[in-house]
């Protein structure tokens, strides 16, 4: 952007600057109390049960879906464009799914980790591909390849028309794999930090102030919180 731009905001005193502040802040609560509605909701919907066994190339070898939770009884996966036809390919990944990543920053994942949500991402290119993508990139979260299954066209990720992108979010319970939610889209926006993701998740955040079902974990505030290197 030039420096020399001269489209600039109304110059006021700092009293009148105030005022104004101050009313934008009650729309600005107004918003936040709408999001703290809006991921109650997200908490109570139902969910679906995944049939089918699906299986991914992993830097270890060929994984199951199940192990991408790593133990963990929810699991965050970014569907990443990165497949023939896709801007980039085969090179390189979608633009705008790659900034998402980097928005993403190398913490989050382990935040989200301490509330018992595993992050992983998924594409159809190869792992070879996605290997020194990630590489290049500088990105540190498992990232397997959906190439040779469906599991993408069963997802609607990948269709006849096009290519998408999006969060799919799953519960487990034992060995059964439910699919609670997806966004695509603008929903996934104002993704990346660690409390946007836990909003999506069924547990939520796990705070005694979020409105939550019945024998949903919670714990207080603050207290759960610790140093990326301390969990």
């Amino acid at each position: 952007m030039s420096a020399n731009i001269k489209a600039l905001p109304r110059i006021v005193s700092a009293a009148e600057w105030q005022v104004a502040r101050e009313a934008l802040l009650v729309e600005e609560k107004k918003l936040t109390r709408a999001r703290d509605r809006l991921a109650a909701k997200r908490r109570i919907l139902p969910m679906t049960r995944v049939e089918k066994s699906y299986s991914f190339d992993d830097r270890g070898g060929n994984v199951p879906l199940l192990d991408l939770f790593e133990e963990c009884p929810q699991l965050l996966l970014y569907h990443f464009m990165f497949a023939p036809g896709v801007d980039g390919w085969p090179s390189a990944g979608c633009p705008g799914c790659s900034m998402t990543l980097d928005d993403i920053g190398q913490f989050a994942p382990i935040h989200i980790r301490a509330r018992g949500v595993s992050f992983a991402v998924v594409s159809r290119a190869p792992l070879e591909n996605i290997e020194e993508y990630r590489q290049r990139m500088g990105w540190q979260w498992r990232w397997v390849s959906s190439a040779g299954s469906t599991f993408n066209e069963d997802f609607g990720l990948t269709t006849a028309d096009e290519e998408r992108h999006g969060y799919s979010v799953f519960l487990r319970d034992g060995d059964e794999i439910f699919r609670t939610y997806f966004t695509a889209d603008r929903g996934t926006e104002a993704l990346g930090s660690s409390w946007s993701f836990l909003d999506l998740v069924p547990y939520g955040r796990q705070e005694e102030w979020e409105e939550s079902p019945e024998g949903w974990p919670q714990s207080p505030p603050y207290q759960w919180w610790r140093r990326h290197d301390e969990y």
